[in-house]
């Protein structure tokens, strides 16, 4: 894949990825921790949202090691086998780590 495209398609991803972390700070910090009894649905909602965040920052750290590849040369390529990943992978997944089935 052409360095240029590569870049483009990670500064998207990370556009996207920093979006939704402010996004998620924002109505964490809206809802507030208010101390007493949370409901289920509060209780539930808090949790799945402490889990999106720490998904979106595994995003972000695998986006990291994505820009990181792309300086050193070796971005498109594989981290298990060293094969090229397909333009088609990296299109839909720009921080691809692998080849499917790796």
């Amino acid at each position: 894949m052409d360095t240029d495209r590569a870049s483009e398609l990670l500064k998207g991803e990370r556009e996207r990825l920093e979006a939704a972390i402010a996004e998620l700070a924002a109505q964490a910090a809206a809802q507030g921790d208010e101390p007493g009894d949370e409901g289920s649905e509060e209780l539930y909602q808090k949790e799945f949202d402490e889990g999106r965040s720490a998904d979106l920052r595994e995003q972000l750290a695998t986006l990291e090691r994505a820009e990181a590849r792309l300086a050193a040369g070796t971005y498109g390529l594989s981290i298990e086998s060293g094969e090229p990943i397909p333009d088609a992978r990296l299109e839909a997944l720009p921080a691809a780590e692998r080849n499917i089935g790796e």
